[in-house]
């Protein structure tokens, strides 16, 4: 079938993509490829297609299908969403993200590359030819218009022309025919299509099967995880099937959903959305968690929305709340950091098992990690990375510190969600390093508190010893809200490491008060003081440093999302098997940036020979430039096939 002829039956309704499909995942580096392999004639591969009746296709986007039979295209969605968004300049109804990654795609005459709009790069230059204009056959005017020399003119317009006859060139369609053929054996052929070519995660297959019995499926989710987006919560639709797993298998792996009907999914969805609902309030409200930057134990959420499926909510306030703790407690000790998905089964099967869950629960995470109680030295963690981050966040919230500014409580609504709020470095970076302290030191967690924007630019870089007096003064109490050490001497630069080791005291006392307040009095799982001091813990290395390192980061975070790829976790914590965090890197994608195509990627910017040797070591490949990692998704990441 020509490419034009697929163009066009996609416009009459004579061509959709079948509910179950998933989204687009293609970037931009792929778009140029598909166009190179197009524009020399080298294979691309052929489609797929179900031919059945169109009244009773279940389809994407809203188009009125043509009467009688039409085709779903199964294997080549990917290819043809590409070729008709440039042909057409504009996406295919079927399409429901940012069109704009199809913008711009250009053609020069005399390398013959293909490249997105650059300005800089190509402003001066008239032969970089817009590709849309080729394929719509509007190039001979603007050639000519270039007054070029004869010999050129020709060569050139014959450049062009070969793009413009992309559209002529046929590709193999296999058919899946008959009107005997099941949803559900359609699924399995699309399955086994998709796990030979272009790799699905695990919850891809399963949402497919699902989709064969229920296909509104993945809509109705990406519904649900859009509503927790706008809250500040950012979840896949991996980590939500995970949730409606728990509550219709009691179980982690997604193969226990293969022989569910979609009714029973579709009932276990509803069940979980309004679970998580009330879990996130809980997180909000008991923990101060009000954002994604701060839930430090997401998967923890499926164990919990399994208990609370099967209770229909909580029974008592101390359970609701006991069950908070365990959250807070499985975040700081990274209980899901390891094997995931043994982790949730592990605790599935308590809930499931035992007369008292929660207790169980906590008995069980105090078997696998020791007591609960938190020391002084847990605070010896730096960065945003660091795990008892969010804790200092919760104190922040839960005890409703005060802004040194305004004197006001930095409570639930005051900043909305997000990044509001500003981390304060105590100590300015600018003052600690010229005076000697290294990294850890001047990024250390007893150094970090939670200010308004406003006041953050007027303390700016001045010393504790200045402008902390000035505080105390206007606001009483404020500084000991935010658990400052009231002795003026340790606001000396010099006595820094003082101030750091009393504050941590003072952090670690209030986050046992606060962690205690959830046990309404049952604190067995606290336990008492040791009789001797557990061995500081080792510095987890690595983490953002410096301004400019965070602006890098910001800047490759968004120009990876321009390219059409995902976001990446900033600060990322590379943790061993059993949950131990090793090392913090600026920005990482543990999935890859082609989520089951390629393998994780971490940038680390001016890091010490032991995060990298740790890097290195890692199944992560590393970049230590931006340029290096930005040259690495413009060269290396072309598909191998289409």
């Amino acid at each position: 079938m020509k490419i034009s002829t697929i163009l066009d039956h996609i416009d009459s309704g004579l061509m959709a993509l079948p509910e179950f499909q998933r989204g687009y995942v293609w970037n931009r580096g792929q778009i140029r490829a598909l166009f190179d392999s197009l524009y020399r004639r080298h294979p691309v591969g052929g489609l797929l297609v179900w031919v059945t009746e169109s009244h009773s296709a279940e389809y994407r986007g809203d188009v009125e299908l043509a009467p009688g039979m039409v085709n779903l295209l199964l294997d080549g969605q990917q290819r043809i969403t590409t070729i008709y968004s440039v042909a057409r300049g504009k996406p295919p109804v079927f399409f429901d993200l940012d069109s704009s990654i199809f913008r711009g795609l250009h053609f020069h005459l005399q390398d013959e590359q293909f490249s997105f709009y650059q300005p800089v790069k190509m402003k001066d230059d008239p032969l970089w030819l817009d590709v849309t204009t080729a394929l719509k056959g509007r190039y001979v005017k603007h050639l000519i218009s270039l007054n070029l020399p004869p010999e050129h003119l020709g060569k050139y317009m014959e450049r062009a022309g070969r793009i413009h006859q992309i559209l002529d060139r046929e590709l193999h369609t296999d058919q899946i025919t008959g009107n005997d053929k099941p949803l559900d054996m359609v699924v399995e052929i699309f399955n086994q299509v998709n796990s030979s070519g272009t790799t699905l995660s695990k919850g891809d297959l399963a949402l497919a099967k699902i989709c064969a019995d229920w296909p509104q499926a993945r809509e109705s989710m990406k519904h649900a995880v859009a509503k927790w987006d706008d809250k500040g919560y950012k979840f896949s639709l991996d980590w939500l099937l995970r949730s409606v797993n728990t509550v219709l298998t009691g179980e982690a792996k997604f193969r226990h959903l293969h022989d569910k009907t979609g009714a029973e999914v579709q009932d276990s969805l509803v069940r979980a959305e309004k679970a998580i609902d009330n879990i996130l309030n809980l997180i909000d409200t008991q923990l101060g968690l009000d954002h994604d930057r701060v839930l430090f134990g997401r998967f923890a959420i499926p164990v919990m929305v399994r208990h609370y499926d099967q209770r229909s909510g909580w029974a008592s306030a101390r359970e609701r709340d006991k069950l908070a703790f365990w959250f807070a407690q499985a975040g700081m000790w990274g209980r899901f950091s390891g094997s995931t998905e043994t982790a949730i089964d592990r605790c599935l099967e308590i809930l499931d098992t035992e007369a008292e869950p929660i207790d169980a629960l906590l008995d069980d995470l105090r078997l696998w990690h020791g007591d609960l109680a938190v020391e002084p030295d847990h605070f010896k963690g730096w960065s945003r990375g660091a795990r008892f981050y969010p804790l200092l966040y919760m104190l922040t919230r839960k005890n409703e510190a005060k802004d040194w500014g305004t004197g006001l409580p930095l409570k639930l609504g005051m900043w909305g969600k997000m990044n509001q709020l500003e981390m304060h470095h105590i100590f300015p970076k600018s003052q600690l390093y010229p005076y000697g302290y290294r990294k850890p030191e001047v990024n250390a967690l007893a150094n970090f508190c939670f200010l308004t924007k406003d006041t953050n630019l007027k303390i700016g870089n001045r010393l504790p010893e200045e402008y902390l007096p000035e505080v105390e003064a206007r606001h009483p109490g404020a500084l000991r809200s935010q658990w400052i050490p009231e002795d003026p001497e340790l606001w000396k630069i010099e006595n820094y490491p003082a101030f750091l080791e009393a504050r941590r005291e003072m952090l670690a006392d209030a986050a046992n008060r606060l962690l205690q307040s959830l046990l309404h009095g049952d604190t067995r799982w606290l336990g008492q003081a040791p009789a001797e001091p557990p061995p500081p813990p080792e510095v987890v290395p690595g983490g953002i440093e410096t301004k400019d390192e965070e602006a890098a980061v910001v800047f490759i975070n968004d120009w990876v999302v321009d390219q059409g790829l995902p976001a990446g976790e900033v600060e990322y914590e590379y943790a061993s098997s059993i949950g131990e965090p090793l090392a913090v890197f600026d920005i990482a994608w543990p999935d890859g940036l082609q989520p089951g195509l390629s393998q994780p990627v971490a940038v680390l910017l001016d890091e010490d020979h032991e995060t990298l040797s740790l890097a290195g070591a890692s199944d992560f490949r590393c970049f230590t430039s931006v340029e290096a990692f930005l040259r690495y998704i413009r060269v290396e990441m072309v598909p191998s096939d289409f």
